[in-house]
């Protein structure tokens, strides 16, 4: 079973969105990333042995501010 996680992430432009792609996409067991600049949502698709943790940390590595984030499925 996989896992699906959405955050509120500080980014103001394109370059923002894309520095969080980019840092999520290294983590091994991210299957799919949906960013909306908009709305600063991101959701996150991953496999079963990635935790939330894992994936909070890896957005802060994008030097990005998440102001909340939870667990959808």
């Amino acid at each position: 079973m996989a896992h699906e996680y959405q955050f509120n992430v500080a980014m103001s432009c394109n370059s923002c969105s894309n520095a969080v792609n980019r840092v999520l996409n290294k983590l091994d067991g991210v299957n799919d990333v949906q960013i909306t600049l908009e709305d600063q949502n991101v959701v996150v698709k991953t496999a079963d042995d990635i935790t939330y943790d894992a994936v909070l940390a890896q957005i802060k590595k994008s030097g990005k501010e998440v102001r909340s984030g939870k667990t959808v499925a």
